[in-house]
């Protein structure tokens, strides 16, 4: 079998299980252990096949069995982990596949033995005492330090590749290791939180149920980072597992016990809507590299130039800043930008990945676990930044909750790249400020207990995004954010749920960042279990509207409409859903409606004249417009609707009057311009049409297509006026050879 065969077979035997073909799944995993050819497996294989065979003959005969639906969900468990099984084992033999060519080959490294590993976890952390007994010199410190700290980062990378890698974990000394680390009284969150991202990667992998259990364990552990971590885990993990779940009951009770305590229930829907999040990072990187990094370039030259013989180095006026730069940034329109990418920022949005994307090529990417590793400023590939004792700026703003772990690496490795005498100008001691941001740090966590738990979450998650998306073999890696918009399907979810709150603030959260199928399956669970408000129906209605549903946004809109009758919002929508569907007397019956509600909304009056004008009562609305354009003679809106519905009805004087008045507002768009030149062209005055035309053409940046594609939409005017369709071409070639 190739690799693809087996992903393939793999994939089947899960189709037969969720369709409950349970003997073609049998017939499959048989297919790829005649493959694999293991002993072991053959036998476990017929064992299922031959309890399966006799619970369908006791079926056949009648005998009732009450341990019958038990057995079956074992067996439907059993072939869903054998088959994972034997594809981890056949891919781990053949494909070419980085991750699992590294499974291959990490047996064949260098393994450490329990007590090597047990002493280089440990070591570091009894440094300090032991030197303070002994009196060592300080080179000497420095150097007993540098030993360690090699010898510590040694020991977790091996331990983060066992636990990565490895289908069983049979390893004495390893073992020995994660439950040494994973004790609270271990000292490094940085190791607890690598072994942690290592078994989710392993669990990513390969489903195992005690891998699982593990991963659980771990969302109960004290330290903060780590149990984030196992919660974030926990929550990718159960997405791509979701549908065999239901036959592993001792994860079923575990998550239903998890689900006892509300602070864990509030940490896992923050991460939901975190991972639900990502979904825009696309849409905010190509923001942010095609609109608000660009405008923000052009202050560049007009800051160097205002620099131009100015010391900024003089220390008695370092603080000072110019007024003229604020007014430079105004008058740039940059001041927007600036502002727009704080609210994003403030808002929880990834603003950093496309700045940070291009810095992940240095060496130290290179490790795999370097790329979930907490941040840590004794890591030997930063911790020159460090040394000194000074509380510097940079050091402060690495160690804030701006950037994730793997961004912070990259900024620190790019800051260490710099000529040293640049790099000194930025560790300059700027006490005071970092200070200050000391202090910021202080006070968020005392006001938000929570909040601690949310930045880590959030960091993690930024981690795993940048891993999935940027590190160099990430097309070998089945990518986790595709599960992002399924986490509401999930059991989690249901077992989250139960608390009502949680399934509509997801709801919210989905509607907010308009993802509306999404929000449309929520807020039809939340109908089905009795929410019934004006609100849910509305913004349902709005969430079907906004994904083409016109006949179920229409009802949703008319059950808002019974709960809170008389709505302006709702009854606008409702004529919008009439009209879109042809219903144009529904549509203006609503319209009329909506303006009884909210008299003089000059977008309902000129909507009810544009259903007048579908239904062919071109008088009764040419007589509102004159209404409207006495109260509002300067509103453009009225002027162009008044041109246009004159036109279609043959008043070609009032058509005429209209559009030159337009025109001669200063307010008229490339549309105006175009049907002014097909009004001029149905009273014989060719040549100011076509100026017109080539008016229009010109705001339209001169783009042919689109004023053909214009033009095509209104020609309709021409001919209902007495133009002959035949003469079309004739006047756009005209057009054309002036243009």
């Amino acid at each position: 079998m190739t690799p693809g065969e087996i992903h393939s077979t793999y994939k089947k035997i899960l189709s037969h299980l969720s369709d409950g073909r349970l003997k073609n799944a049998l017939e499959k995993t048989e297919k790829l252990n005649n493959e694999f050819q293991s002993p072991a497996i053959k036998q476990k294989i017929e064992s299922m096949q031959t309890s399966y065979k006799y619970m369908l003959q006791y079926f056949v005969d009648g005998v009732k069995d009450p341990e019958r639906t038990s057995l079956y969900n074992k067996l439907i468990a059993n072939v869903f982990c054998t088959a994972a099984d034997l594809r981890d084992e056949l891919l781990t033999r053949d494909a070419n596949n980085f991750e699992f060519s590294k499974k291959r080959h990490f047996p064949f490294t260098a393994q450490l033995s329990k007590d090597e590993l047990i002493r280089k976890l440990t070591q570091k952390f009894e440094l300090d005492k032991e030197l303070g007994e002994m009196d060592i010199e300080q080179a000497n410190s420095d150097a007993k330090k540098l030993q360690l700290q090699t010898e510590f980062e040694e020991a977790y990378r091996y331990l983060f590749n066992y636990f990565w890698l490895c289908s069983d974990y049979n390893s004495d000394a390893a073992m020995a290791a994660y439950e040494l680390v994973m004790n609270d009284e271990y000292e490094s969150s940085v190791v607890k939180s690598l072994l942690v991202s290592a078994l989710t990667l392993n669990l990513w992998r390969t489903f195992n149920e005690n891998k699982l259990l593990m991963l659980l364990d771990a969302c109960n552990l004290s330290d903060m980072h780590a149990s984030q971590r196992a919660l974030v885990g926990i929550c990718f993990v159960l997405a791509k597992y979701n549908r065999f779940l239901p036959y592993f009951p001792s994860i079923r009770n575990r998550l239903v016990i998890m689900m006892d305590d509300s602070q864990t229930t509030e940490r896992l829907q923050n991460i939901i809507i975190q991972i639900i999040g990502t979904t825009e990072t696309a849409d905010i990187t190509k923001k942010l590299q095609e609109e608000i990094f660009p405008e923000l370039m052009k202050l560049g030259p007009l800051m160097q130039e205002k620099l131009k013989g100015e010391n900024p180095l003089n220390m008695d006026e370092w603080g000072e800043i110019n007024p003229e730069w604020q007014e430079m940034i105004e008058n740039s329109g940059a001041s927007d930008k600036i502002q727009e990418f704080a609210e994003m920022e403030m808002s929880g949005a990834d603003v950093y990945m496309s700045t940070f994307a291009m810095l992940k090529s240095f060496p130290f990417f290179s490790e795999i676990s370097n790329w979930l590793l907490p941040f840590d400023t004794e890591n030997l590939s930063v911790r020159e930044l460090f040394e000194s004792s000074e509380k510097s700026l940079i050091s402060t703003f690495v160690t804030s909750n701006v950037m994730c772990n793997s961004d912070r690496y990259s900024f620190c490795m790019s800051i260490l790249r710099m000529p040293e005498m640049q790099r000194n100008l930025m560790k300059q001691n700027f006490g005071e400020m970092a200070e200050q941001m000391d202090e910021m740090k202080k006070d968020e966590a005392m006001h938000s207990p929570n909040q601690l738990a949310k930045t880590i979450s959030k960091h993690y998650i930024q981690d795993l995004f940048r891993f999935f998306k940027l590190n160099p073999y990430r097309g070998d890696f089945a990518d986790m954010f595709k599960t992002s918009l399924i986490l509401h399907k999930t059991y989690l979810f249901d077992l989250l749920s139960i608390d009502d709150s949680v399934k509509s603030n997801i709801a919210e959260f989905y509607f907010s960042k308009k993802l509306y199928p999404q929000a449309i399956e929520l807020f039809e669970e939340s109908e089905k279990e009795g929410n019934n408000s004006a609100a849910l129906y509305q913004k349902l209605g709005y969430a079907y509207q906004q994904n083409s549903q016109l006949i179920s946004a229409l009802s949703a809109y008319k059950k808002a409409d019974l709960i809170q009758p008389d709505d302006f919002w709702t009854n606008r929508k409702i004529a919008l859903c009439y009209r879109l569907q042809g219903n144009t007397k529904n549509a203006l019956k609503t319209y009329r409606h909506a303006d009884f509600i909210k008299p003089g909304n000059i977008s309902v009056q000129l909507q009810i004249v544009n259903c007048l004008v579908l239904l062919d009562r071109h008088e009764e609305a040419l007589k509102n417009l004159n209404e409207l354009n006495n109260t509002h003679p300067d509103n453009v809106r009225i002027m162009r609707t008044t041109m246009t519905t004159a036109f279609s009805g043959n008043n070609m004087a009032q058509a005429d009057y209209f559009a030159s008045t337009l025109l001669d507002s200063g307010s008229a768009i490339a549309y105006d311009y175009l049907v002014a030149g097909m009004i001029a062209w149905c009273m014989n005055r060719q040549k100011e049409a076509k100026e017109r035309y080539l008016k229009s053409l010109d705001l339209l940046e001169n783009n042919w297509d689109n004023f053909v594609n214009l033009f095509k939409q209104e020609e309709h005017l021409l001919i209902e006026n007495g133009v002959d369709k035949a003469d079309i071409p004739l006047i756009l070639d005209a057009v054309e050879y002036d243009s």
